[in-house]
Formats: structure tokens, C-alpha cells, sequence
């Protein structure tokens, strides 16, 4: 199997921003399945300390649609600076990996087309 397949982990504000992200991308073919819970965060922001509830999302897709999936993110999300990170799944269940492909769009990034149309040759007397 070529393709590498990732985890990409986000954060959101609730539950129905994180539903919403994951809808979004799930509709576009830019992720397979996505995972919202509920964590506590803590981080420094505007030179604070804040604690916030917040929700964590796991979100299943292919290498090839990592940078397109972070551009729809940010179209969206309510964040200045959400967290977007993503994390190679180096083995996983064969079946799962081939449901991720089914389930996720190819991506038209760097791809080019070229189309060879074969010609018999004609036999010739010289060479």
C-alpha cells in the first residue's frame, strides 16, 4: 500500500463547533471519520494562563490531503490560531487503512495526466 494515511488532531471551542469541522470535512472527502471528546486545556495565551473546556478531535485521512484539509479548517474554525497537527499512523489494520482510501477523495495536488497513445511500427527493410 502506498498511500500513508494520518491523524490529524484539532482542538474547537464545544461540541458543535468540533461537529461542525467534522461534518465539513467528512462531506468534502477530505477525511474518513473524525472523533470529538471532551478534554480540559491549559496554555498560555496574550501572556495568560488559561483553562479551558474545550473539545479534541481526532480526524482519519490520507498524507495527500493534509494541506487541503488544514486550508478548510481555517475557513471555519472560530480560532485566530487553532491547533492543526498531524501524526503519520505508521501500521494499522489493513481492512480499516483500505476503508480510510474508500472513504477520502484522491488528491489532484502535484498531479499531472499524460496520455501515450501506442502505434504499431510499421516493419521496414532498413535500419
Amino acid at each position: 500500500m502506498n498511500e500513508n494515511f494520518y491523524l490529524v488532531y484539532v482542538t474547537a471551542k464545544d461540541h458543535e463547533e468540533g461537529k461542525k469541522i467534522a461534518i465539513h470535512l467528512i462531506e468534502k472527502k477530505l477525511a474518513a471519520c473524525a472523533n470529538i471528546f471532551p478534554i480540559s486545556s491549559f496554555y498560555t495565551w496574550k501572556k495568560k494562563l488559561v483553562e479551558d473546556n474545550e473539545v479534541g478531535i481526532f480526524i482519519k485521512t490520507r498524507k495527500s490531503l493534509i494541506d487541503e484539509l488544514i486550508s478548510e479548517i481555517k475557513k471555519i474554525h472560530s480560532y485566530d490560531v487553532p491547533c492543526i497537527v498531524s501524526f503519520k499512523i505508521e501500521k494499522g489494520y489493513t481492512p480499516y487503512l483500505n476503508w480510510i482510501l474508500d472513504s477520502t477523495k484522491e488528491s489532484t495536488k502535484n498531479k499531472t495526466c499524460a496520455v501515450l497513445k501506442l502505434v504499431p511500427l510499421k516493419k521496414s527493410r532498413s535500419c
